[in-house]
């Protein structure tokens, strides 16, 4: 980390609350602070990251690790959007429409349009996170906090595990509601309704269950920020796309209710159902709640913003953490789910969590900032808690608690973290797999362009470009394989759920005289279909 980004505050004399220049700022420089000109640093930093996950992602890909879960879906269907073709997932057996009601596929197919490049993606997510430090610093400049801890904040939200990790995970809509909701809160903060409206139609552009985290939103201006307004039109779009969302355009394109409801089967078997049975019958939620799952990922989503949990001071009574309200639905959501890695940071069910705990943090330090200013910003004169009577003041603890919020402190534990359970250390397990890399890569070459072709989930994305690829989870034996022109498989680093299905089809391939193997080298094999 440059000085620049990071100053030493020892050095400067400046403790956790700011320096004498922040002390007085009024609302109305507060705001010029949240339209201000992004710092230099800032931009560097931005750019750097989206430089970084790109290339990642990129590299990812190059190496045939990428799945066709979710990565293969989205590129399919925006590709034959751009070729003014319906967008019918053969991965999923449905219209795109169907999985989460995201129309924001269709400006995305624009790109595509240029030119057909599943890169474009891939850029866009890179971009899209790295811009979420914007929002991110100007709503802590709104706060009234300095521009170092400012800088800190933009940085901790990067070095946020789920932020590099949703990135190296295929593609996703919702990274780029990542930073329309922080862009909503700073609109609404500035009394702009028309970009505030924006970024909220943005964000339910991008998946239905999103509509839940908005009408959260609209809560929780309406009451706790007193934008009652802005709460309103948040609350009214988010409750009304649910509904259209949920009860007509997934059901018409899919022919089925909303493809998660099976994750909550032992609480209906439809999304109202399920709604009615969490208000009438809570003991069935409640051994969820109360398990050790669930503290295990409550644990793990703050650890890298451990300071939020950190008690430092009576007066505050805890009020910056009803910024994380609107996070609630998401984590209703997740933890109520019967798949675990819906608990995981490393894939992209926590992501709209993520801008409500970077709010957190700005109200923490503004907090903290207005204690220290009413205590002439001497720490040692912040009443402290009492346990059985007694003053902590003289116990180091606290002061610990205190160090942990400035932010060269903070922005170091952040980069921790993210070295902890930061998902790069894939890349080493990418390595392992190189040995048919090569190979691969030959027998793509030889499949034509447009032609219909069976894989497994880590291929089937390099063909994506067409009517019809297809996973072998979706065949049985019972499965007519003339529909297929082209069937590849990787026998030596399968995907693990298919390894005994590929390894069956081979043999029985090998003694099909409807196909003929065309290419074989370290067990990658490439069968094409005899014409009749």
């Amino acid at each position: 980390m440059s000085s620049q980004l990071v100053p030493d505050f020892m050095e400067n004399g400046e403790n956790f609350a700011g320096n004498r220049e922040d002390i007085g700022v009024g609302i109305g420089e507060n705001t010029e602070e949240g339209r201000s000109r992004l710092p230099s640093s800032l931009i560097w930093a931005i750019a750097i990251a989206a430089t970084i996950f790109f290339a990642c992602s990129s590299l990812r890909h190059a190496l045939f690790q990428s799945t066709a879960f979710d990565l293969g879906i989205f590129d399919q269907a925006i590709y034959l959007l751009s070729q003014n073709q319906t967008p019918f997932s053969s991965l999923m057996g449905i219209h795109i429409l169907g999985d989460h009601a995201a129309v924001i596929y269709y400006p995305l197919a624009l790109l595509y349009k240029i030119y057909p490049d599943v890169h474009w993606l891939f850029l866009v997510q890179a971009v899209a996170l790295s811009l979420g430090a914007w929002p991110s610093l100007s709503l802590a400049r709104l706060a009234g906090l300095n521009q170092e801890q400012s800088r800190a904040i933009a940085l901790i939200y990067l070095l946020y595990p789920v932020v590099f990790n949703i990135n190296l995970f295929d593609f996703h809509p919702e990274v780029i509601a990542l930073p329309a909701l922080l862009a909503a809160i700073l609109a609404a903060r500035l009394n702009k309704l028309v970009w505030f409206c924006t970024a909220i139609l943005l964000v339910l552009s991008c998946k239905a269950v999103l509509s839940i985290t908005v009408a959260a939103i609209g809560l929780w201006l309406f009451v706790c920020e007193k934008k009652q307004r802005f709460g309103a039109i948040a609350l009214l779009l988010g409750v009304a796309w649910f509904l259209i969302a949920s009860q007509k355009i997934i059901p018409y394109f899919s022919g089925s209710e909303v493809a998660g409801v099976g994750r909550y089967g032992y609480l209906g078997k439809s999304v109202l159902e399920i709604i009615i049975n969490l208000i009438l019958k809570p003991q069935l939620v409640l051994g969820k709640i109360l398990s050790f799952d669930t503290f295990k990922y409550l644990f793990i989503l703050t650890l890298p913003v451990i300071w939020l949990l950190l008690p430092f001071s009576r007066p505050t009574n805890l009020k910056y953490l009803t910024a994380l309200i609107p996070a609630i639905p998401t984590l209703i959501i997740n933890i109520l789910s019967d798949l675990p890695f819906q608990r995981s940071l490393a894939y992209q069910y926590s992501v709209p969590i993520v801008p409500f705990l970077i709010l957190a943090i700005i109200a923490q330090a503004a907090a903290i900032k207005n204690v220290s200013q009413a205590t002439s910003l001497n720490p040692e004169n912040i009443q402290l808690p009492k346990i059985a009577n007694l003053r902590l003041k003289k116990i180091p603890i606290p002061q610990l608690w205190l160090g942990m919020q400035l932010p060269k402190a903070m922005v170091i534990w952040s980069l921790i973290i993210f070295l902890l359970l930061g998902e790069s250390k894939d890349f080493i397990l990418y390595a392992s797999r190189l040995d048919t890399w090569q190979a691969t890569r030959e027998a793509i070459a030889q499949v034509q362009t447009q032609s219909s072709i069976l894989t497994d989930n880590r291929l089937a994305p390099h063909f994506a470009h067409r009517p019809t690829v297809k996973l072998l989870s979706q065949i049985s034996p019972q499965t007519n394989l003339a529909e297929f022109k082209y069937i590849l498989l990787n026998l030596r680093h399968p995907w693990p759920d298919t390894e005994k299905i590929g390894n069956t089809l081979a043999n029985q391939l090998k003694n099909d005289r409807t196909f003929q193997l065309t290419y074989q080298k370290n067990q990658v094999l490439l069968f094409k279909r005899i014409a009749a």
